[in-house]
């Protein structure tokens, strides 16, 4: 295939004088501009774009898992064996939804915040700051500003300066030339050909502000993920430390009474595989530990080994505010940047389907120069050195085998497939939110049965240990007891964790740590 094309063009200098010489160059050129005119009135018709670009989704008028009141964290010293007592277990009355808070989206843009652990909003502004991947995505939402000034020059006229300086030898004649000037050109948008490609590089770099903004709402959720762990691995640890102090103290005992005659070697023996079995619990505790804050350091830009010291003291996990409200899913959408970059994706796909189809229409230029030029330098200063000239010229498509054609259906082809990626867009969003609710929900009821259930674990405990001092039970039923009582504080301890990683999560969903604004330069 080949593509051909008419150029026309008028200038001050080369125009054909009003003579009868003149009259076949005249009408060359207008029998050129006629084809020219033709072949586009015959082979163009305007690109229409849809009515609403971007698609229509159906959304539920209200979340399907509604969130129960949080149910209170047990205090740091929740690891001895007589635990106080738990909190009421949630009543079916607690399983409301909230309602609205005013102001909700400001207050998702720092939700660690609500977490009221200064720690925890100092590493995630630390990682915002300093974490490669958010580096690199300001980077490339620079790089997608840059193209929107570039894109922005092309509607300008451009303008050069040139000088020259030439010395030639012909048949023993020296001669020089001297030149220096200025040309300038323009291209007039008249069918928004240049406009199109402002439009779609101005959405690129919306939809790259949009992505900065996921990396941001992902690294802040990752960051308290880890934060979260890392405090749910130091109660974990110190649960399993208490509980093998108790075992030793029992181990010991059992080794007195064996050593007075009074049990077998047996009963010693079997304390201590319980005591070696608790043991075994703290360096696999102590291994995830080290590596979460291993992860936290990382996540901060800094070395693995930089938060050893700061965040060496054990504190309890970060309780989240009681106070969570949900929008209307519409509202929630539009606090998500991965939607609001599937939007402006669209926006750009729509500016591109309208650049290709304007690319079928003729292209007009007008161009200009002003320079000196003489022999010598001297001479430059003179009027008879200056040289002027205007040039004008459009350059229409005849034939090109239906590659213009083609090219705005390939980009009708991206259009549409950016359309698909909203809607599968705004759906993850939804199952998002609705999967962190549901897990919120189910993992406080769960929490609430745990608490009875160590509350219980620990008051057996305390009697089964009585019992067997006083000789009225067995020792196994004692061994029972505190594997029982280890069992329920380590979930306790795994689901206070798990319940604030949740609300972690639902904020994530939420589009939580993203403003929909400019972002900073």
């Amino acid at each position: 295939m080949h593509r051909t094309s008419i150029s026309t063009s008028a200038s001050t200098s080369a125009w054909p004088s009003r003579n009868r010489a003149g009259a076949p160059a005249r009408a060359l050129w207008r029998a050129a501009l006629g084809a020219s005119l033709f072949g586009l009135l015959a082979g163009c018709a305007h690109w229409v774009p849809p009515d609403s670009p971007v698609p229509a989704v159906a959304l539920p008028a209200d979340w399907s898992a509604p969130v129960q009141a949080p149910v209170a964290a047990p205090a740091p010293g929740a690891a001895a064996p007589a635990s106080a007592a738990s909190p009421t277990p949630a009543t079916p009355a607690d399983t409301a939804r909230p309602a609205l808070l005013p102001g909700n989206a400001a207050a998702l843009a720092q939700w660690w915040q609500r977490f009221g652990d200064a720690q925890l909003s100092t590493l995630v502004q630390q990682a915002l700051l300093a974490n490669p991947s958010v580096r690199s995505a300001l980077a490339a939402l620079q790089q997608a500003r840059a193209q929107v000034d570039v894109q922005a020059a092309a509607l300008r006229p451009s303008l050069n300066a040139s000088g020259s300086a030439q010395r030639s030898r012909a048949a023993g004649h020296t001669g020089n030339q001297f030149q220096t000037g200025f040309d300038a050109s323009w291209e007039p948008d008249l069918f928004g050909r240049l406009g199109g490609a402002l439009q779609a590089s101005e959405a690129d770099a919306r939809a790259a502000e949009a992505n900065l903004g996921a990396v941001q709402v992902a690294l802040a959720a990752e960051v308290a993920v880890n934060y979260i762990d890392l405090r749910g691995l130091q109660q974990r640890l110190a649960i399993a430390r208490s509980n093998l102090l108790t075992q030793r103290q029992t181990l010991q005992l059992t080794e007195w009474r064996m050593q007075a005659g009074l049990t077998s070697s047996q009963v010693v023996e079997q304390a201590r595989t319980v005591a070696e079995q608790t043991a075994a619990m703290i360096p696999a505790l102590q291994a995830s530990l080290d590596q979460s804050r291993h992860s936290l350091a990382v996540l901060t830009g800094q070395a693995p080994a930089a938060l050893d010291a700061l965040l060496a003291a054990p504190a309890a996990v970060p309780a989240p505010s009681a106070d969570l409200a949900l929008e209307i899913p519409a509202v929630v959408l539009r606090q998500r940047p991965d939607v609001h970059a599937a939007e402006q994706r669209i926006a750009a796909a729509l500016a591109r389907v309208l650049q290709a189809d304007a690319a079928r229409y003729p292209r007009f230029n007008i161009a200009g120069s002003l320079g000196l030029s003489a022999l010598t330098l001297g001479a430059l200063d003179t009027g008879e050195a200056v040289t002027r000239g205007l040039l004008a010229s459009v350059t229409a498509p005849i034939f090109d085998g239906g590659a213009a054609r083609a090219q705005v259906r390939v980009q009708e082809a991206m259009l549409a497939q950016v359309r698909s990626d909203y809607e599968a867009a705004v759906l993850t969003a939804l199952q998002d939110v609705e999967d962190a609710l549901t897990a919120l929900r189910n993992e406080r009821l769960r929490l609430a049965h745990l608490q009875t259930a160590a509350e219980a674990a620990g008051n057996a405990a305390l009697l089964a240990e009585q019992n067997y001092r006083s000789g009225r039970i067995d020792f196994q039923t004692l061994l029972d007891t505190q594997r029982t009582l280890l069992t329920a504080q380590d979930s306790v301890a795994s689901s206070v964790a798990s319940v604030a990683a949740d609300h972690v999560r639902l904020y994530k969903a939420l589009g939580g740590g993203w403003t929909n604004g400019p972002a900073p330069q």
